[in-house]
């Protein structure tokens, strides 16, 4: 009888034993679920699809400092090429100013300003004269702030009877301010100056 008892016992604790080592195993597999589900779910919010021509683009998102380079270097470009666009219209110059002043301070307005006085855009227009500017390189030195920046790029000037060629270097600071509809890297140029500027080539047309 005894013996019968002790043996019940010894199953009772195997059972036990067993039920413990089975609820371990489920809590277990619970959180490895939970955490891949985690995971995949963060993961998930990492990535944002674009509809682009009727097809699903994937992209990334990424933390402002991994793109401050890509971004300080797009800014500068967007600025030239918004300032140094110009066509033989009135409507289409001041439109591609306010855009490139948007995303400078006052020192790209006094140049605007000082461009003004000369009668530098009266004579586009009136020359009929198209001015495209193509940025070579932008080196921006993330080490200090604002961020120092050096624009080097080539201008073609367009008349009816021949085309310039000029060379164009261009400095200045960044400085971080909030994104917003008119400057969406978050950047103002600051203390920006012309250094050269200066003809190249000209080719006649005729």
């Amino acid at each position: 009888m005894f013996q019968k008892a002790k043996n019940i016992d010894t199953a009772f604790k195997q059972v036990r034993l067993t039920a413990i080592l089975v609820i371990i195993g489920c809590v277990l597999l619970c959180m490895a679920i939970s955490y891949q589900c985690l995971s995949m779910v963060s993961g998930m919010q990492d990535k944002i699809y674009v509809l682009a021509n009727d097809k699903a683009l994937e992209a990334y998102a990424s933390t402002r400092k991994e793109n401050i380079p890509v971004e300080a270097r797009d800014h500068v470009k967007t600025f030239h090429h918004a300032f140094f666009s110009l066509e033989p219209d009135e409507k289409v110059i001041r439109e591609n100013i306010n855009k490139a002043l948007y995303l400078a301070d006052f020192s790209a307005k006094r140049e605007y300003d000082n461009m003004l006085e000369k009668g530098y855009f009266t004579q586009i227009i009136a020359g009929n004269v198209s001015q495209t500017i193509q940025v070579d390189s932008v080196k921006v030195n993330l080490r200090d702030y604002p961020y120092p920046f050096r624009c080097y790029a080539t201008q073609q000037l367009v008349r009816p009877t021949s085309t310039v060629t000029r060379s164009l270097v261009t400095q200045g600071f960044l400085r971080n301010i909030s994104r917003s509809d008119h400057n969406s890297h978050g950047f103002l140029i600051e203390q920006w100056r012309i250094l050269e500027n200066k003809d190249t080539h000209v080719r006649n047309r005729q």
